[in-house]
């Protein structure tokens, strides 16, 4: 009771933001014509870096300028954890940015949104592009920069990932796993009642963990008491939203709750708790576990069900999220838009989870549903984990058997029709009361209203009903249409899927009668013929005289297992990685890896809107990369644990270099390649479908060799692009030297090279973070390059670390990428992999 009436008491001074809020409300049309939402970035440095200054940790020389974090000090970090700087510093800043803005707009109109102070020294700001110019112009700016936007982006799959008898059992079972680490989710806020987030279930010893530091905002919809053991801390950002004047208070709500449900599904599949019964629908679906359930799970939410997010927001909840001592930062949003400017990586989002990732903070954020082009990734930076999306070993698929024998299967999470019996279709356009509508009327074949059919023509009979893309915009309802059938006693509805809904992952929707929906335009076709070749009509009218296709529907509650999988999803978003807005390639691998993000059951809050089909419902089960991001959120939690004192870029490391490249069956990893019909154009997935591989959970408890990477290594990579120093010193502070560093250059767990010149020279360093052990490096060289790789054995002590130098050639010239592999293979059983991308290949003289 102490720990939570402190925080709750610490929040009534954050409601001071809430009643900022509450004022810009009502000043929405304040808003001025002409003013817009600008970040400032200031050149004194924030109170973490003042914090590792004055600690003499990760101080703030720089690459090339005095050297950076020891070799020490790079995967067995010090703890992050100390003591605090003291706040007076951070209202230092504050003061500091106050004063700047009434010296420079003396007597003008401004609305200060947020100070920034720990991870960047800043402020958002409503000014106009003028004014906006006078302060880019002052000795104490580094950085002026306008607002975006951005947009969002289980019960089997601990199982189908192995946990239950791997990685749970390394780290003391479900009732251990995780514990101690804090996952921050900055998302659409939770539901904390759901008891996916309940600590009365734990009985034994369960601390809120001693180094985070935030608070649980309190409010009329979020009250005293939401926040327990489990959900640790809970805060909201939205003015800049609400200075927009798109914030709506009575939908979005000025709180930590969750209106969407989008942020509690993704909390529950990170971190919520083990065991908890899936009943949708009142059919029980299994029990739900997430990740790491005994993970603490903070809550920043920044995104909103009317209009997503804004960057302003999301930074505020990034530095807040940092300040707080998470462990984790988890999103699972993205851009709207590819940032502007010099490299995609300049943006104020990235550019602050660097400063996180200095903290110490593991940053994992969805690759994007904007798949399956190249170049379609939404997430860019090198120190962020990027995660795409893949099936898992389970579908739940119910089928329509018609009349002529052919067999449909559709998606449904529905009982089947009584016993063997055939019943008679009829679609809702022929099933009309006289003379009361159009049959062209859209929301009539959707079966929305049932006052305009006729109930004795349907009775006992399947209702047949478009699924539009009205369905997709939320302007029509699969639970409107079960109602329709119910009102005209329907003994089923079967939805076929309208021409136009393209590239839509449709997912298992529940219903409370038989039902199901035909995801394929393809095999609705089929249906519609068969449905329309069987009607008896006279022969001088053309009216229907007789409704003669028959079906049955087989129930989909129970689900199939053994499907091939995984296999990467069409939406999920490609590499290789865009640079910047010309689309030169980087040398960055994207995405890291991929992990399941189709069909996931997970929490469902209770004033959800984002899927009617699952209002009212505890738990949804729904798609995306945003459902992929906390799976590895949840999965890095338990490197954590083990590993404690591993840097962001060893937890990284573990999971990719560990991942399967197999399905199942023990084929090549497949990539669906097209919108429609998508398993009938997939291929064998290439490292920037894919990444690394899918993540093995077990095995990154054990990953033998870790590829590690410091601030300092990103900061001169950022220094190496062309012309970036003085981007470099706008959103660091720091000054760069000569730089030629180039994204192959970083020790990453992968190797890319965009534009292979004649040769190359590429080195990684390994440490050795399990027993003495020797190891032989074998690889396979990609299409059109030679490699050769000194040493080709090593013997690496405990602790200890190996460089390895990879020459590289091309041998044919060509401009689509090739791929191959590296493996580190040691005698004691470890298996270390790395895939090898080349694209442009050059070859001198020709």
């Amino acid at each position: 009771m102490g720990w939570a009436w402190r925080r709750e008491q610490w929040a009534v001074a954050w409601l001071s933001v809430a009643v900022l809020g509450a004022a810009l409300v009502g000043a929405a049309g304040a808003f001025e014509e002409g003013t817009a939402v600008y970040i400032v970035t200031m050149k004194q440095a924030p109170v973490f870096h003042k914090r590792l200054d004055l600690e003499r940790f990760g101080s703030s020389r720089v690459a090339g300028g005095g050297g950076g974090d020891t070799p020490s000090t790079s995967i067995l970090m010090k703890p992050r954890h100390g003591p605090a700087q003291p706040m007076n510093y951070g209202s230092y800043l504050v003061r500091l940015q106050n004063s700047l803005l009434k010296r420079t707009l003396r007597g003008e109109r401004y609305i200060k949104l947020y100070s920034y102070r720990y991870l960047i020294n800043g402020f958002a700001v409503v000014i106009t592009p003028q004014q906006a110019e006078r302060l880019s112009m002052m000795k104490e700016v580094a950085n002026v920069m306008l607002d975006f936007s951005v947009r969002t982006a289980t019960t089997h799959t601990p199982e189908f990932l192995g946990l239950p008898q791997g990685a749970w059992v390394q780290e003391g079972g479900p009732q251990c796993a995780g514990q101690g680490v804090v996952v921050g989710l900055i998302d659409t806020g939770i539901d904390p009642t759901h008891p996916s987030f309940a600590d009365d279930l734990i009985t034994d010893s369960y601390p809120v963990p001693a180094h985070y530091s935030g608070i649980c905002e309190v409010t009329n919809d979020f009250p005293s008491g939401s926040c327990n053991r489990k959900l640790v801390g809970a805060r909201h950002f939205a003015a800049s939203a609400i200075t927009r004047g798109v914030f709506n208070a009575s939908q979005d709500h000025a709180s930590p709750s969750d209106s969407d449900g989008h942020g509690t599904h993704t909390a529950s599949i990170a971190a919520g708790n083990h065991g908890i019964p899936v009943v949708v629908a009142g059919h029980h679906f299994g029990n739900a576990s997430g990740m790491a359930p005994r993970a603490h799970i903070a809550v920043y939410k920044a995104l909103y069900k009317s209009f997503g997010g804004f960057a302003a927001d999301v930074v505020a909840a990034i530095d807040q999220a940092a300040e707080d001592n998470v462990d984790i930062i988890s999103l699972s949003i993205t851009p709207n838009r590819r940032p502007p400017g010099l490299a995609t990586f300049f943006n104020p989002i990235d550019m602050a989870l660097l400063s996180a990732v200095k903290a110490g903070i593991f940053v994992v954020q969805a690759a994007g549903n904007t798949g399956p082009s190249p170049k379609s990734m939404s997430s860019y930076s090198p120190w962020i984990f990027t995660v795409g999306a893949s099936a898992h070993d389970r579908e739940y698929n119910n089928y329509v058997v018609l009349g002529n024998n052919l067999t449909i299967t559709g998606v449904g999470l529905a009982p089947g029709t009584d016993g063997d019996s055939m019943f008679t279709l009829v679609a809702a356009p022929h099933a009309l009361k006289n003379n009361v509508a159009s049959p062209t009327e859209m929301s009539l074949g959707e079966c929305q209203d049932s006052s305009h059919l006729d109930e004795d023509l349907i009775r006992g009979k399947i209702l047949v009903c478009s699924y539009s893309i009205r369905f997709v915009l939320g302007l029509s309802s699969v639970k409107q249409a079960l109602d329709t059938a119910k009102n005209v006693s329907a003994a089923g509805v079967i939805f076929y899927l309208d021409p136009f809904v393209i590239g839509f992952q449709l997912n298992p929707t529940p219903m409370d009668m038989p039902g199901l929906i035909i995801p394929s335009s393809d095999d609705s076709k089929v249906f519609l013929n068969y449905y329309n070749e069987s009607l008896v009509r006279d022969e001088t009218s053309n009216k229907i005289v007789s409704f003669g296709a028959i079906a049955k529907i087989l129930g989909g509650q129970n689900p199939n297992y053994g499907i091939s999988a995984p296999k990467v999803m069409f939406y999920s978003a490609r590499g290789p990685d865009p640079e910047d807005n010309s689309l030169a390639n980087a040398d960055i691998l994207k995405p890291n890896l991929i992990a399941p993000g189709s069909s996931i059951w997970g929490a469902w809050s209770s004033l959800g809107l984002d899927s009617a089909e699952f209002a009212g419902e505890s738990f949804a089960i729904i798609s995306g990369t945003s459902m992929a991001a906390p799976h590895v959120a949840g999965l890095a939690a338990l490197v954590k644990q083990k590993f404690p004192y591993f840097s962001p870029a060893a937890i990284g490391s573990a999971l990719s270099t560990t991942t399967s490249l197999s399905d199942r069956e023990g084929n090549p990893i497949m990539a669906q390649r097209t919108y429609g019909n998508p398993n009938s154009t997939q291929s064998p997935a290439t490292p920037f479908d894919m990444g690394n591989g899918f993540v093995n959970a077990t095995a990154a408890l054990d990953p033998g060799l870790i590829f590690d990477s410091s601030y300092d290594d990103f900061f001169s990579f950022l220094c190496g692009i062309n012309g970036s120093a003085p981007v470099v010193m706008n959103y660091t502070g720091n000054s760069c030297s000569s730089s030629a560093m180039t994204g192959a250059d970083l020790n990453l767990p992968s190797i890319t090279i965009a534009v292979l010149n004649q040769s190359r020279t590429i080195t990684r360093t390994v440490t050795n973070v399990a027993s003495d052990e020797r190891y032989t490096v074998s690889y396979s060289a990609p299409y059109g390059v030679a490699v050769s790789a000194s040493p080709a054995q090593f013997f690496i002590p405990s602790g200890q670390r190996q460089q390895v130098t990879f020459v590289v050639n091309a041998t044919m010239n060509g401009t689509s990428a090739s791929f191959g592999s590296v493996g580190f293979y040691g005698d004691k059983g470890h298996r270390v992999m790395i895939p090898f991308s080349v694209i442009s290949k050059v070859v001198h003289g020709s």
